[in-house]
C-alpha cells in the first residue's frame, strides 16, 4: 500500500472526469459532497437488466460500474464555481487487467487469489491523496501482488502526466 498526493489537483481531476485516462477501472463507490452528499454505490443490479419485454439476456460483464459510464454524472456533481467540500472515489481495476499485472510481473497468486487492485481517491478540501490497496479472497504471505500493483500505480501516474509526491 502506498499513499500518493496529488500535486496539480486541477490536472488530475482533468485527467480522471474529463479524458479516458481512468477507463481501466470500475466504480465501487463514490462520495462527493458539495451542497449535499451524494454518494454512489457502484454494484451492478442485475435485475435491471433482466425480466423486460425488451430484454436480451446479455448483463453486465463487471460486478461494478465501468469508470467510463459513470464519469460523466461524477462530473455533473462536482463542477460549477465552488469546489467541493470533499469527495472519495474507490476504483477497482478491471480484473482482465489485474491479471495481466500478476501475469507479467511473475507473481505465484492467481486472480482467483485477488478481489481486486483498489485505488482510493480521498479529497478533504484542500489535499488529493491516492492509496492503493490489494483486496484478497484469502490471506496470502505472499506480498508480490501488493508491490506489482503500487509499481503499475506509480508508473500509471507518472505515464498520465499526473504530479504526485510518495507520503
Amino acid at each position: 500500500m502506498k499513499a500518493y498526493q496529488i500535486k496539480e489537483v486541477k490536472n488530475f481531476m482533468g485527467r480522471l472526469l474529463g479524458t479516458d485516462a481512468f477507463d481501466a477501472f470500475l466504480l465501487a463507490e463514490a462520495s462527493v459532497t458539495t451542497y449535499n452528499t451524494f454518494i454512489i454505490d457502484g454494484h451492478m443490479e442485475k435485475a435491471f437488466f433482466t425480466g423486460d419485454v425488451n430484454d436480451d439476456s446479455s448483463l453486465p460483464p463487471y460486478e461494478f460500474s465501468e469508470w467510463k459510464t459513470i464519469r460523466s454524472l461524477c462530473f455533473d456533481l462536482i463542477k460549477g464555481k465552488r469546489t467541493p467540500v470533499g469527495f472519495k472515489f474507490v476504483l477497482h481495476l478491471k480484473p482482465e487487467l489485474t491479471e495481466r499485472i500478476l501475469t507479467k510481473g511473475g507473481a505465484n497468486v492467481t486472480l482467483s487469489d485477488i478481489k481486486a487492485f483498489v485505488l482510493n481517491i480521498k479529497y478533504d478540501g484542500s489535499m488529493l491523496t491516492c492509496i492503493t490497496a490489494t483486496a484478497f479472497h484469502t490471506f496470502l504471505p505472499d506480498k508480490t501482488p501488493d508491490r506489482l500493483w503500487d509499481d503499475f500505480i506509480t508508473r500509471f501516474l507518472t505515464e498520465k502526466e499526473i504530479a504526485f509526491e510518495e507520503v
